[in-house]
C-alpha cells in the first residue's frame, strides 16, 4: 500500500458521536473526505441531518444519547456494521470544586466516561460478532493528564477515558480491534473566543510553546492515523496534539 492510499478509508463505515457540531462535525467531514461512509450521531438530530446533507452521498444522521443504553441500542440497530468508532461526545459543568453538585458529577461522567464505555462495548461486540476487527478512537484531552480549576468532573472523566482506552486495547487486541485516544489541547472556537481575547486567556496562550491555540484541522493527521491502516500496529496509544502545552514549563 502506497503512501497516497495508506490513510484512505474507502469501504469502511465510521460512526462519530457528538457529531452535531464542533469537533464531531469536523471529524465526520475528515473521515468522509478520506472515503468512509459516515454516521453522524448526536442528541441534536436536526443539526446532524443538515451536516449529513452538506456532506452528501455516504453520510447519514442518527439520533443518539450516549448516556442512555436504549438510545445506543436503537442507534446501532439503524447504523448497520460499524468499522470505526469516534467516541467524541462530551460535556462539561464549570464551577468551583466546593460548588460542584453530585448532579454535575453524574451528568458529566455519564456522557464523557460511562457513555464512551457503553458505546465502545456495544460497537466492539458487533465487530467481534462479525469477525471484522476495527478501530475505536476515544477523544480525550490534555486535561486527562493535567488540571485546571472548575472542571473536576471533566478532568476526572478524561483521565478515566485515557485509562479505559488502555484497558480496551489490551482486551480487544486479540479480536483485531485497535483502541487509541486522541488528546487535544485548547482549540479555538466561537464558544471560547471571548475568554482567549481576555488577559487571562492571552496569558494562557503565551504558555503554549507554539504560542497559539489549535485549529480543528490540526487534529486531522492524528485522527486519520488512528482510524486507518496507517496505524495498524498502534493500540493503547494516546496521541497529544496541543502545541507543546502539556510539556511546557509551569
Amino acid at each position: 500500500m502506497g503512501v497516497e492510499t495508506i490513510f484512505r478509508l474507502d469501504g469502511r463505515r465510521a460512526l462519530i458521536t457528538g457529531a452535531s457540531g464542533g469537533l464531531g462535525a469536523h471529524f465526520a467531514g475528515v473521515l468522509h473526505e478520506a472515503g468512509a461512509q459516515v454516521i453522524l450521531a448526536a442528541r441534536r438530530l436536526e443539526s446532524c441531518q443538515e451536516l449529513a446533507e452538506d456532506l452528501g452521498s455516504g453520510a447519514q444522521a442518527l439520533a443518539l444519547d450516549v448516556s442512555d443504553p436504549a438510545s445506543i441500542a436503537a442507534c446501532l440497530a439503524s447504523a448497520g456494521p460499524v468499522d470505526i468508532l469516534i467516541n467524541n461526545a462530551g460535556i462539561a459543568a464549570t464551577r468551583p470544586f466546593l460548588d460542584q453538585t453530585t448532579e454535575d458529577w453524574d451528568r458529566v461522567l455519564g456522557v464523557n466516561l460511562r457513555g464512551a464505555f457503553m458505546m465502545g462495548q456495544a460497537v466492539a461486540r458487533g465487530m467481534v460478532a462479525r469477525g471484522t476487527g476495527g478501530a475505536i478512537v476515544n477523544i480525550a484531552s490534555i486535561l486527562g493528564e493535567r488540571i485546571i480549576p472548575g472542571v473536576a468532573g471533566y478532568t476526572s472523566a478524561k483521565a478515566g477515558l485515557i485509562h479505559l482506552t488502555r484497558q480496551m486495547a489490551v482486551e480487544l487486541a486479540r479480536h483485531n480491534i485497535r483502541v487509541n485516544a486522541l488528546a487535544p489541547g485548547y482549540i479555538a472556537s466561537d464558544l471560547n473566543a471571548g475568554f482567549f481575547e481576555s488577559e487571562p486567556g492571552k496569558a494562557m496562550i503565551r504558555r503554549i510553546p507554539q504560542r497559539r491555540l489549535a485549529e480543528p484541522r490540526d487534529l486531522d493527521g492524528a485522527l486519520l492515523l488512528l482510524a486507518s491502516d496507517a496505524g495498524r500496529h498502534m493500540t493503547g496509544s494516546v496521541i497529544t496534539v496541543d502545541g507543546g502545552h502539556s510539556v511546557g514549563s509551569l
